[in-house]
């Protein structure tokens, strides 16, 4: 299941930058319920600075454009991605407080996400022009007129993580050539789903992923084995390797079988960027 190494793909990420802060315990809370955690930790986080960092370890060459504030949780939440030579020249600086996502994740691994936006609510459609890449790649953690500015300023593949799931609009469901969508995600956008012509890729967690056209299967991918630690970030870490794959000209199954691989690889170590796997580490899992 090998990829061609001759042209690295480019990748402009539109999207969110987040810190995350992170309490591992023994379960997830139930409503109005109070669970000691064993431990918190602080990792750099958010769907579009997740996506950025995977892209690029998958072996892309990406831009990642968003928000974060004049404050010390922007470097924190960017150190990973300086350290992996993604373009940060296009980031906006707001009077916002960086992202920040709040998470709780239990001893099997499941989790609880409730972000708060900050500076990634203040990305505007004049700061956003996403020409000149291979691909495009945007979540909709950041304000609707961000991503319908990315759909209409995008040259290449436009690509969309309906994640968290809002209406996606005429337009970006016009221009879309790639949606991504869990099943949670796919049952809440079926009605704007049902009506577009571009490919949907459904991620169904261990169950792998599997691409439709018009309603129907066009591939379909089962993930390797793996002993999950920590599921943060798996999705992410599917969008990066998988539209990395489709940049390169891969078909779609082994595009998909790219994706399934990086996202079990990243339930595997805790924390959502520090666990996303390279290129090597997924063509080792993909051909043991």
């Amino acid at each position: 299941m090998g990829y061609s190494p001759a042209g690295m793909p480019t990748v402009t990420v539109v999207g969110s930058i987040n810190l995350d802060l992170v309490a591992t315990c023994p379960r997830l809370p139930r409503p109005g319920e109070t669970v000691l955690a064993t431990d918190l930790a602080r990792y750099p986080g958010g769907k579009g600075a997740n996506q950025a960092l995977a892209a690029s370890r998958a072996g892309a060459a990406v831009t990642l454009l968003g928000a974060v504030g004049d404050d010390p949780e922007a470097d924190a939440a960017l150190s990973l991605l300086r350290d992996s030579d993604v373009d940060l020249s296009r980031l906006i600086t707001s009077p916002a407080p960086t992202g920040t996502a709040l998470i709780t994740v239990d001893e099997r691994g499941e989790n609880q996400i409730v972000v708060v936006p900050g500076a990634n609510a203040t990305l505007v459609a004049d700061q956003v022009d996403a020409s000149g890449a291979d691909v495009v790649l945007c979540q909709l953690e950041i304000p609707h007129e961000a991503v319908v500015a990315a759909c209409r300023t995008a040259t290449g593949l436009f690509c969309v993580n309906a994640a968290p799931a809002r209406p996606l609009g005429a337009e970006v469901l016009d221009r879309a050539d790639v949606i991504i969508v869990n099943e949670s995600e796919r049952e809440a956008l079926s009605d704007e789903l049902a009506e577009t012509s571009a490919l949907v890729v459904v991620t169904l967690g261990a169950a792998g992923a599997k691409a439709y056209r018009s309603g129907r299967l066009a591939a379909e991918a089962a993930p390797p084995d793996v002993d999950p630690v920590d599921t943060v970030g798996a999705g992410d870490a599917f969008c990066g390797a998988f539209v990395t794959a489709l940049g390169r000209g891969s078909g779609v199954a082994t595009a998909l079988s790219w994706g399934c691989a990086a996202g079990a690889l990243a339930t595997t170590r805790p924390g959502a960027q520090p666990s996303l796997p390279t290129a090597a580490d997924i063509e080792g899992i993909l051909n043991r």
